[in-house]
């Protein structure tokens, strides 16, 4: 990590929803929450609690020093609107194939 660059990852104790134009994506009571310096806190969800049926791989690839490459996930209505860590770097191992979506409903 870079001095002063810190990620963490801890179980969420709250349940989170996905809702994309009225149709839930995802319900998790099993997500982790990713806190990064700089960025606001990520919810990464398992597959398992995420409607990927509805989901279209992406031809989009982003690379980030602390996380390693991301893939992505369409809708017909939403580029991109979800990515996962299929190989994250050992530093946050814990997201690897959890699923995490720009706009979530966190529910306390």
């Amino acid at each position: 990590m870079t001095t002063g660059h810190r990620i963490t990852i801890e179980a969420s104790d709250a349940r989170v929803r996905v809702v994309h134009g009225g149709q839930v994506l995802a319900e998790s009571d099993r997500a982790l929450v990713l806190r990064e310096t700089g960025c606001p806190p990520r919810y990464y969800i398992p597959p398992r609690d995420v409607r990927l049926d509805l989901l279209t791989p992406s031809e989009t690839h982003t690379y980030c020093p602390f996380k390693g490459t991301a893939s992505y996930w369409s809708l017909p209505d939403a580029a991109d609107l979800v990515w996962a860590y299929p190989e994250p770097k050992p530093d946050v191992a814990g997201i690897k194939d959890h699923l995490c979506f720009y706009e979530v409903e966190v529910e306390r």
